[in-house]
């Protein structure tokens, strides 16, 4: 019985308890590779914001941390504007095998952008302005947030594999939902 590892076995598990947490997982390539739509946290400058994040697990996941970053663009001193990567030590440095992917967008990647950390940046210009400038930061956060992290922003980002692999997933998502929901107010008949 020694078919899928244990690693494997983990992975599947981890993505399964992140679709059943309520978030919207999008499959790219297998099971290691997809993007979640991430929502910015209330009372932030990111609050209204809908990212991407694209998750890559490594073979030896959980052992070695998830390779994240964001799809579509982000003003923040710890998230490298081009190329979206994240700098976080909870991810990079300090991950555990006890971690999984609900703690990266329930807890990590919340106070990653409720806390940004000016002192190990990404994007200098953001890190700047936060420390020296917090209103212009803010200002900056707000108009990446309209002009790059909105629903329509994402329908706009269609062209991109990712979305064309949504679009044909979004039916099944919500059916799942609406199917338990469904099923749950059957049962109430």
């Amino acid at each position: 019985m020694s078919s899928p590892s244990s690693g494997k076995r983990r992975m599947d598990t981890d993505v399964v308890k992140l679709i059943e947490s309520k978030h919207e997982v999008n499959i790219t390539g297998g099971l290691n590779e997809f993007t979640v739509k991430f929502y910015g946290p209330k009372g932030t400058a990111y609050e209204g914001g809908v990212w991407r994040v694209r998750v890559d697990l490594p073979e030896k996941y959980p052992f070695k941390s998830p390779s994240i970053g964001f799809v579509n663009r982000i003003f923040h001193p710890n998230i490298d504007e081009a190329s979206g990567t994240v700098c976080l030590d909870v991810i990079n440095q300090a991950w555990s095998a006890l971690y999984d992917l609900v703690n990266i967008f329930e807890s990590f990647l919340p106070q990653l952008l409720t806390y940004p950390n000016p002192t190990d940046p990404l994007n200098g210009d953001a890190a700047t302005l936060f420390l020296h400038k917090p209103d212009e930061f803010k200002r900056k956060c707000r108009e990446y947030v309209e002009k790059f992290a909105s629903e329509e922003a994402l329908r706009k980002m269609g062209a991109e594999p990712v979305e064309e692999k949504k679009a044909g997933e979004d039916d099944s998502d919500s059916s799942i939902s609406d199917f338990t929901d469904d099923e749950t107010q059957g049962m109430e008949l």
